[in-house]
């Protein structure tokens, strides 16, 4: 079966560019869909309920300015979609990357950058982190290191790559770990995770989608309470659970 992928784009020209690089970027078999407004982004979408669509995208790129609105809108109604959310934009200021990511976008490419380095950038899902164009990683970096003008606890939230939680990990031996509410799949993943595969390697061995991978890993973090593959390692280790 083919890993959906959504790509929303005004210009032509940038979403077929678009669609290049993602074909480039993953050997999984693909099926596009493009979009040029938030409308007819959410009909390819379909009606965001509490149940989890059958057969969802697995990863969406989202313009920012479109026709009929903001594309941190569609964002912010997607915090719960099963996918991985990459914005891609010719914006590299503060006033819109860091509200993209506290929408819940999982990664920030610009489309100025050269074909080789988006490719590289999203490819990077499949071991687990953050798509950057490099000038965003670079301004995340100094906007840290200058701690925000000091307000540390009053910046932006943490990028979430798709594999982390908004909870802060359990502390201390006693920490609970509910990790009878894994299954059996996910203890899978899990010890694989512990061990230092990526995901492109686990999909390998479990005979399994990266994409669906990605799944299991979103789930496990979700249950674990826990916000990277080392808080989950850690925290599984100590419960003898791997």
């Amino acid at each position: 079966m083919s890993v959906k992928v959504l790509i929303l784009e005004d210009n032509p020209v940038a979403r077929s560019f678009l669609c290049r690089v993602v074909r480039e970027s993953f050997s999984d078999a693909i099926a596009i869909t493009e979009a040029g407004d938030l409308e007819s982004a959410r009909r390819h979408i379909g009606p965001l309920g509490r149940q989890e669509p059958a057969d969802p995208f697995k990863l969406i790129l989202v313009d920012l300015e479109l026709p009929d609105g903001n594309g941190m809108e569609l964002l912010a109604e997607l915090v719960k979609y099963p996918a991985t959310k990459i914005v891609t934009t010719l914006y590299s200021d503060d006033d819109h990357l860091f509200p993209a990511l506290q929408c819940g976008a999982d990664g920030y490419l610009l489309k100025e950058d050269r074909f080789e380095v988006l490719v590289e950038e999203l490819q990077k899902i499949v071991r687990g982190q953050p798509p950057l164009s490099p000038a965003i990683a670079r301004r995340l970096l100094t906007h840290f290191r200058q701690g925000a003008g000091g307000a540390a606890d009053s910046g932006p939230a943490p990028l979430n790559s798709g594999f982390q939680s908004s909870r802060p990990m359990p502390t201390g031996r006693g920490a609970p770990l509910d990790h009878e509410r894994l299954t059996p799949r996910e203890s899978e993943v899990l010890t694989y995770l512990s061990k230092g595969f990526t995901i492109k390697e686990i999909a390998n061995l479990m005979g399994i989608k990266w994409f669906t991978v990605n799944d299991h890993i979103k789930s496990i973090y979700k249950k674990l309470n826990v916000s990277s593959r080392a808080e989950a390692a850690v925290l599984a280790s100590k419960q003898g659970l791997v």
